[in-house]
C-alpha cells in the first residue's frame, strides 16, 4: 500500500506541478491584479498600486464598456439561439439515415477548419460588397431593389452583418456535438415509439430533446466561452478600435493592456484583469445555471 501511494504521488506530481504554473497561478495573478493599478502588465508587483474594487466600479461606470457587454450579450442570445437552431436542425436531418451522410457533415463543418481571418475577409469583401457582393447580386436578380440597396458595413447594419457572419462558422461545430449525442440515444426508443403510434415530431419532442439535455448544457457552456472570447471578427468588421458596433468586452481588454484606440490615453493592466475577472464569472454564472435548468440525472441512454 505504501508503495502504491508512492508510485501515485510520483507520477501526480509532475502534472500536479505542471497544472499549477499554467492554471493555476495565472488565474490567481489576474485575480489579484484585478484590485491594482498596473501600467505595464510585465511590471514588477513592486510598482502596483493597491486600489481595491475601484477598477470594477470604474468598468461600470464606462459607458463604452457598457455598451461593449451589451454587445457581447447580443452576440451570446441572439447568436446563441440562431446557431443552437441551426445546428440542432441539421444534426437531426443528418443524425436521420440520409444518403452521403459524411459528405453534407464535411460541408457543414468546413467554415470551422477555415481561418477566422480569410472567412471574415470572404464575407466582407464577397457578401457585403456594396459593388459586387453576393447579397447585393442576388437581391438584385430577384428585383429586390430595397434589400439591394442595404449597405450591410455601415453603423445601422454592421453588426447584423458581423453576427451573420460569426455564426455561419459556427453552426458545424455545435452540429458535431448535438449528433454524437442524437447517435446515442438507442434505437429502441424510436422503435418503440413508432409502435406505439408517435411521429417522428412526437418522437424527437419526447425521446430526443430530453435525451440531449446533458448535449444542450455543454453546447451552451463552450458557445458561451468562445462568445466570450469574441475579438479577431470585432477588429476584421471594424476600421476603428473602439467601433461602439462591434466592440466586445474583449476588445476594451485590449485597448486598456496594450493603449490601443483613440479613446485610451492611459493603459491598465489591472483594470484588464478586472474584465478578465467579470467575464470569467458570466461564464461560470452560465454553466451554474446549465447544470441547474437542465438536469438529466434521471434520464439514461
Amino acid at each position: 500500500m505504501k508503495r502504491n501511494k508512492g508510485m501515485i504521488i510520483l507520477f501526480l506530481t509532475p502534472a500536479v506541478l505542471m497544472f499549477s504554473i499554467i492554471f493555476l497561478y495565472p488565474i490567481i495573478r489576474t485575480i489579484v491584479m484585478s484590485f491594482f493599478k498596473i501600467d505595464g502588465i510585465t511590471d514588477p508587483v513592486a510598482k502596483w498600486q493597491f486600489t481595491g474594487l475601484s477598477n470594477f466600479i470604474r468598468l461600470a461606470n464606462t459607458s463604452l464598456f457598457r455598451i461593449s457587454m451589451w454587445n457581447l450579450f447580443r452576440i451570446w442570445l441572439i447568436g446563441g439561439i440562431i446557431v443552437m437552431s441551426l445546428a440542432l436542425l441539421f444534426a437531426v436531418i443528418i443524425t436521420s439515415g440520409i444518403r452521403f451522410k459524411s459528405f453534407f457533415r464535411a460541408v457543414i463543418y468546413l467554415p470551422n477548419i477555415v481561418s477566422a481571418v480569410a472567412l471574415a475577409t470572404m464575407w466582407l469583401q464577397y457578401v457585403y460588397s456594396p459593388k459586387f457582393g453576393l447579397l447585393k447580386t442576388v437581391f438584385s436578380n430577384l428585383g429586390l431593389t430595397s434589400l439591394a440597396k442595404i449597405q450591410w458595413l455601415d453603423n445601422n447594419h454592421k453588426f447584423a452583418a458581423l453576427l451573420l457572419a460569426y455564426c455561419f462558422g459556427m453552426v458545424g461545430y455545435h452540429m458535431l456535438i448535438f449528433a454524437s449525442g442524437i447517435e446515442r440515444i438507442s434505437s429502441d426508443y424510436f422503435e418503440a415509439a413508432t409502435l406505439d403510434g408517435a411521429n417522428k415530431l412526437n418522437q424527437f419532442r419526447y425521446i430526443t430533446l430530453p435525451l440531449l439535455k446533458g448535449v444542450f448544457k455543454t453546447n451552451i457552456t463552450m458557445w458561451s466561452v468562445t462568445s466570450v472570447g469574441f475579438f479577431v471578427w470585432s477588429q476584421l468588421f471594424s476600421t476603428v478600435t473602439a467601433d461602439t458596433q462591434t466592440i466586445t468586452p474583449m476588445v476594451y481588454m485590449y485597448m486598456q493592456i496594450f493603449g490601443a484606440g483613440n479613446s485610451i490615453t492611459e493603459r491598465n493592466s489591472g483594470l484588464g484583469a478586472a474584465i478578465g475577472v467579470l467575464l470569467s464569472i458570466c461564464v461560470v454564472a452560465v454553466f451554474w445555471l446549465c447544470s441547474h435548468l437542465l438536469r438529466d440525472d434521471d434520464l439514461e441512454f
